[in-house]
């Protein structure tokens, strides 16, 4: 089972970052640049992962699942959701099937803010 103590010191060392200043850490200096450049490291290690999954190397593909993980977290910081919002969530899709929960999903979307 997944420690969800080392995805809090890592949020907490992220939200630290978030006033730092640019040049003094690569996540700092990511914050600075603002939502879309996050947005497109999120993307270019989503698609990092997928590729090494495809190549079938195990071990790469647990070094770009971290990437992922942890520029994914840059961007929840970036926006104050925090690893607690996501494993909230998680629990509550747990024992769902994955096509009722979508349809929830479709029904309700602004549900999120209530």
């Amino acid at each position: 089972m997944i420690d969800l103590e080392i995805l809090r010191r890592v949020q907490a060392t992220l939200v630290e970052r978030q006033g730092a200043a640019p040049g003094t850490s690569y996540v700092a200096t990511l914050y600075a640049k603002g939502t879309d450049s996050i947005c497109k490291k999120v993307a270019e290690e989503a698609a990092e992962t997928i590729m090494a999954a495809k190549d079938g190397d195990r071990l790469h593909l647990v070094r770009e699942v971290t990437d992922l993980w942890f520029h994914s977290m840059i961007l929840l910081a970036h926006f104050g959701v925090g690893v607690d919002d996501v494993a909230g969530e998680l629990r509550r899709r747990e024992g769902i099937s994955g096509i009722e929960e979508k349809k929830s999903r479709m029904a309700s979307p602004a549900q999120e803010d209530s």
